[in-house]
């Protein structure tokens, strides 16, 4: 059997906080805790959950420009973590990232050409006319003409901008990308096409992608595996067919509750959370979303919940969840 293109296992990033008077207390904040998965050559592994939860943390620490505080990262075989600088830019190369803002991740002060030809300026590869030739084939790829190589971020529209930032990913002829939220800061009608961009230079090129979003439904239109992360922890695990139309976790069923369902008739109850998220440095004893969880209300909030963290079990072939009481759905 194949090995994975990525796999994370039990990784975990955390960060330094100060409170108190004068700053004295010293307190860690979990932004990333002992979470593990892997996808396959080709695939599309969709990370959804709210704001702060940790997904784009994750995205950073994959790429190791967060360095973990724990756990491994494997990419196409090669263990990353404490990977000395000359060989870790070695391996960049094949791992980019596409940023959920598309006009912040571009230099404005940089002309298009100058933004696609610096990746390959950096490693030193083809001569000048190779670097504008590819420029020019890349612009191609991503639906710009090629007279948009002498203009400046600021002269093109979102949608337009992201599609440079796509193409700088395509740069250095990358397997892996990692999609930080890619249409979020864009307008609905032009998400759709920046979605299907993506879908056929997977197909193309053979891409692999960790698709990062708040959006569940469109996880799910990207994404052949979701994982549902909530306060740093990954809850559940599964095909995009398992997650959206047979969620064991509470926390998963109240997303997929929160979708907006356009057919009258389809709608049904939905189950709204009370409270707020809590705090990731203060973060509750047991499972982390039992004070705003249905189901532990339902049974009475057990004890078990309050005390035990609950640790992540398959519940069928390629479904996880972490949940004491995933069966009573």
């Amino acid at each position: 059997m194949p090995e994975p293109m990525l796999e994370c296992v039990d990784l975990v990033k955390s960060f330094g906080v100060r409170r108190g008077v004068m700053f004295q207390t010293n307190l860690r904040l979990f932004a990333v805790d002992r979470v593990s998965f892997k996808i396959d050559e080709g695939d599309t592994f969709g990370l959804v959950g709210e704001s702060g939860c940790g997904k784009s943390t994750l995205g950073l620490t994959v790429m190791q420009l967060y360095t973990p505080n724990g756990g491994q990262v494997h990419f196409d075989g090669k263990a990353l973590v404490g990977l000395p600088p000359d060989e870790l830019r070695q391996v960049r190369r094949r791992m980019q990232m596409i940023f959920q803002d598309p006009y912040a991740s571009l230099d404005p002060r940089m002309s298009v050409e100058q933004i696609l030809c610096e990746p390959m300026d950096i490693h030193n590869i083809g001569s000048r006319s190779d670097r504008l030739a590819e420029a020019r084939r890349l612009l191609d790829v991503v639906g710009l003409p090629p007279d948009a190589l002498d203009r400046f971020p600021a002269e093109f529209s979102g949608g337009q901008q992201q599609r440079i930032g796509i193409a700088r990913a395509l740069a250095l002829n990358a397997k892996l990308i990692i999609c930080d939220e890619p249409v979020s800061a864009l307008d609905v009608s032009v998400q759709a096409q920046i979605l299907n961009l993506l879908r056929d230079l997977q197909d193309q090129f053979k891409l692999t992608y960790l698709f990062i979003s708040h959006n569940i439904a469109v996880t799910g239109f990207m994404s052949k595996r979701i994982g549902v992360m909530y306060l740093g922890r990954m809850m559940e695990i599964g095909s995009s067919d398992t997650i959206i139309n047979r969620p064991s976790h509470p926390y998963t069923q109240a997303l997929i509750s929160a979708v907006p369902e356009p057919e009258p008739s389809k709608r049904g109850k939905r189950r709204m959370l009370t409270g707020d998220v809590p705090s990731p440095i203060d973060r509750p004893a047991g499972c982390a979303f039992h004070p705003r969880c249905p189901l532990a209300k339902r049974l009475q909030e057990p004890e078990r919940c309050r005390t035990e963290e609950p640790q992540t079990r398959e519940l069928s072939d390629g479904h996880v969840v972490a949940c004491h009481f995933a069966e009573e759905r």
